[in-house]
Order: structure tokens, then C-alpha cells, then sequence
């Protein structure tokens, strides 16, 4: 009934088509949803992301929620997070992905999530990081800490997402730094991100705390760019 009134003076559009939404859908209409192009990791230790990785990073497990290309309905959602101020994406994908994560053994002994972390500034300029609540969602489907501090990045960077992979690894090199060893020892760790391209800066995060005495490495991502 409430949603029902103030849709009336402040209707709620789909985040990828912006079609008004019906009173019983969230951020997507139904239809979108529907067509939201799905990764489909059934086997979360042999897939594209794995082999992405495979020799650049050791990792337990793998695994996207969707298929991000430019101009579909996936770049559209994930912009309205990144720079529209719509933080319940992530929430919302979240939430999808955890219930898709928690039905495999792999990652049901995450002891830990950690997201890519935004450098300080851009922290500022965009007043939220849009991993935080993706990732906060997953720790609560798998029951397991949540934590934003071990991880840091040390200086501000452009946009990187259709960047190649050696200009990436360049740029990233050294980008981000552990805070804290004791804390995470001998954890495993499911590191976070909203989209992967080249996995250069998961690659580079994941390295970062593999310095971590005994921790093993996890990934899940909103999206994988085709």
C-alpha cells in the first residue's frame, strides 16, 4: 500500500530499462531480469575465471553472477551502482549470488570476505564503495566475517575497464598493500569486485594477501566482460 502511493508522486523505473516498476518488483523489472545474461559457474574450480587466473594467481574457487558487454543491460545496471548513487545493486546481486554460492561446498568454508578496496579519494568523491554491499551480502549467506580494513589501496586511479592486460598489470603493480597479517592467518579469504576484464586487479589483490601466512583464495565477482 505505501509502495503503491508513493509510486503515485515518485515512481520507481527498472535500473536497466527504466520502465516503471509494478509494485512488486525491486530495482529490476521482471522481464530484465529475465534477461539478464547469467554466467552460470556450475563448477565454481574449472571455468572461464578460473582459467583467466590460472597461472597468474593460486585460487580455491571461482565464480560471476553475469555477463557484462558494453551497451547491455549489465553495464547499464552496474553504472546506475557505480556512479548514480543506486548502492542497492549491489545488495540486490548479493543477495542472488549468495544463494547460488552457498550450494556449493567450496566456498561454504569462506571464513572471510573482503572486497577490492577504492583508494581514499575516490572513497570521497564517490561517497561509497559499490563492492561493500555485494560483498557484505555474500558474508551473510555464508555465514562468515566481513571485513574492509585488511585490505587498502595505496593511490588513486582511472578507469580501467576495457584497458589491456599488460597496461593493467602496470598500473596495478603495487597498487595495493595489507594492513594487518595476524588477523586473516591461515583464513580463506573470498576476495570481491563488480566486474572482472583482464583479472588484473584481482590478480594483484589476491597476491597481496597471499602474503598472509597460510590464507587461501576465493573470487567472486558481479560480472565477467566478454
Amino acid at each position: 500500500m505505501v509502495k503503491n502511493l508513493l509510486n503515485l508522486f515518485f515512481p520507481e523505473v527498472c535500473l536497466t530499462c527504466d520502465c516503471q516498476l509494478e509494485a512488486n518488483e525491486f530495482y529490476v523489472c521482471t522481464i530484465c531480469r529475465h534477461e539478464l545474461p547469467l554466467a552460470s559457474f556450475e563448477d565454481t574450480t574449472n571455468n572461464e575465471l578460473t582459467k583467466m587466473l590460472y597461472g597468474r594467481v593460486l585460487l580455491r574457487n571461482a565464480s560471476a553472477l553475469l555477463r557484462f558487454s558494453k551497451k547491455g543491460l549489465v553495464q547499464r545496471l552496474l553504472h546506475n551502482l557505480k556512479y548514480k548513487g543506486h548502492e542497492e545493486v549491489g545488495e540486490f546481486l548479493g543477495k542472488w549470488l549468495g544463494a547460488e554460492l552457498i550450494k556449493h561446498e567450496g566456498f561454504r568454508t569462506v571464513d572471510v570476505v573482503v572486497p577490492v578496496p577504492l583508494h581514499s579519494r575516490r572513497l570521497r568523491q564517490r561517497g561509497y564503495n559499490q563492492v561493500h554491499k555485494f560483498g557484505k551480502q555474500l558474508a551473510y549467506a555464508l555465514e562468515c566475517d566481513f571485513n574492509t580494513e585488511v585490505l587498502q589501496k595505496t593511490k588513486a586511479t582511472t578507469t580501467q575497464v576495457f584497458k589491456d592486460r599488460i597496461m593493467r598489470w602496470v598500473n596495478d603493480d603495487g597498487l595495493f598493500m595489507v594492513t594487518e597479517f595476524e588477523t586473516l592467518k591461515g583464513k580463506h579469504i573470498l576476495l570481491v569486485d563488480d566486474i572482472i576484464t583482464t583479472g588484473a586487479t584481482i590478480e594483484t589483490c589476491a597476491n597481496a594477501l597471499l602474503k598472509i601466512e597460510g590464507v587461501t583464495i576465493s573470487v567472486a565477482t558481479m560480472a565477467i566482460a566478454e
